[in-house]
């Protein structure tokens, strides 16, 4: 049976109601004795039913030692004190994961920044480098020998003779064997 622990020990009503009840019990199972020897019942069975109701008496009329309750208050102090140590190392290592993610996403993102300034910089240098062509385009400075060379002449040059209206085109071919000057 369990009782609620007050300051000075167990709720005395609780032991007296509790030792009430067991009294109650043995005068039940005195007369049921009584009734037993002399109808011839099972001695076993009464024996063990007195044997435990005694033992619950015994046990709820000794008083409490105060070194139980020195040495439950010690169990529990402990307990409590590895409960504490062990959410203490649990927090530690959570504070360290952290501190490893903390770490990871800083580096990925400096590493990030870096390909961004990276590919910005190129950009810009390609961007340099469009505008520098675009400018030279505009000034109509296209050098003869390119085949856009052409199109910079004024009146534009047709691209082929054909284009130009002429049926055929005299060459003059040297004789073989006859050198050209």
């Amino acid at each position: 049976m369990r009782f609620s622990v007050v300051e000075t020990g167990y709720d005395q009503r609780q032991v007296d109601s509790c030792l009430d009840e067991l009294g109650v019990r043995l005068t039940r199972l005195a007369r049921r004795a009584e009734i037993a020897a002399g109808a011839g019942r099972d001695w076993d069975q009464i024996r063990q039913e007195a044997s435990v109701l005694r033992g619950l008496v015994d046990r709820q009329g000794a008083p409490v030692d105060g070194d139980d309750a020195a040495a439950r208050a010690a169990q529990t102090e402990r307990e409590a004190a590895k409960l504490l140590a062990q959410a203490r190392g649990e927090l530690e290592a959570a504070r360290e994961e952290a501190r490893l993610v903390r770490e990871r996403v800083y580096a990925e993102a400096v590493r990030a920044r870096r390909e961004f300034e990276a590919t910005l910089h190129e950009r810009r240098r390609r961007e340099a480098r469009v505008d520098q062509i675009l400018a030279g385009a505009a000034d109509g400075a296209v050098a003869v020998d390119t085949p856009t060379a052409a199109a910079a002449a004024p009146g534009g040059v047709p691209a082929t003779r054909v284009a130009a209206g002429a049926d055929e085109v005299a060459v003059e071919r040297p004789e073989p064997g006859t050198r050209v000057a």
